[in-house]
């Protein structure tokens, strides 16, 4: 079974399960929302609205609300100096199609629970202490040697500077 809605301005054929981006539209990200304008309910016996089918709708689920991509608007008038440079992106709302109603039912597919990222824990992680005690040792001492080398470079370009002052003070006594 298909339908032919009208949402924004155009028309779309739809079946269960297709994604679609459509101008934006109200509703949160993971809830069913229900379009009401649908013009043709296709399968064994399609029904043309006139103009819109009685009692049908379309229920879908919001997956993501997002921008399309940037339009640029560049004018100029040859010769005239003048020019002008404008940019939008559209608002866009992507739907999957969860069923499509008939006869003023309500929606019964409810939305896809969203898959969970596992976190593995890190190999080498066990339950022993021990060796938890032994990388903070082995962590701290790697951070003194590496601001045991950091610190003498502090003190050579502390020293550069003043080897300057003093040479030009000789250079003074000089004269």
């Amino acid at each position: 079974m298909f339908a032919v809605i009208k949402t924004g301005g155009r028309q779309y054929r739809v079946v269960p399960d297709d994604v679609l981006e459509i101008g934006k539209i109200a509703g949160e990200v993971g809830t069913i929302v229900q379009l009401g304008e649908v013009l043709v309910l296709g399968g064994d016996t399609p029904v043309l609205g006139a103009p819109t089918v009685t009692g049908a709708s379309v229920a879908a689920e919001v997956l993501q609300h997002k921008r399309g991509p940037k339009v640029i608007a560049f004018k100029k008038r040859r010769r005239k100096h003048s020019k002008r440079k404008r940019g939008y992106r559209d608002e866009i709302t992507v739907l999957r199609i969860t069923e499509i109603l008939a006869d003023g039912k309500a929606p019964t597919v409810g939305p896809r629970p969203r898959k969970e990222k596992v976190v593995e824990p890190a190999a080498g992680e066990g339950d022993d202490e021990a060796p938890k005690a032994a990388k903070k040792k082995a962590d701290s001492k790697t951070s003194a040697k590496t601001t045991a080398k950091k610190a003498p470079a502090k003190k050579a370009a502390a020293k550069k500077p003043a080897a300057k002052k003093t040479a030009a003070k000789k250079a003074k006594s000089d004269e």
